[in-house]
């Protein structure tokens, strides 16, 4: 974790979260939370994570995600030399589909 984001609010934020116990608590707190903008950036991202982890192709990744390459960069990059908070989400995603 970047030590420049943690702080006891990121702290109760983030235990909030895990809190919710369904996608609809999750649906009400995120729009509340964030604007509709916010939370499509937050979408596209991931979708794009997915995406490069099942090894598609930037240009794929840009035609059906409108994604920037600037974009897609970045979350490979995090997806190789990050936080593996992706990679984690990512990993329990496939479990619960096994």
């Amino acid at each position: 974790m970047n030590r420049k984001l943690k702080d006891e609010d990121m702290d109760i934020l983030f235990r909030g979260i895990l809190k919710l116990s369904t996608v609809e608590e999750c649906y009400d707190f995120f729009e509340d939370l964030c604007t509709i903008s916010e939370l499509r950036a937050m979408v596209q991202r991931f979708q794009v994570a997915r995406m490069l982890d099942e090894g598609r192709i930037y240009s794929d990744i840009v035609q059906e995600t409108g994604a920037s390459t600037a974009t897609i960069s970045r979350v490979n990059k995090c997806l190789v030399y990050g936080s593996d908070g992706y990679r984690r989400m990512l990993d329990r995603l496939k479990e619960d589909n096994e």
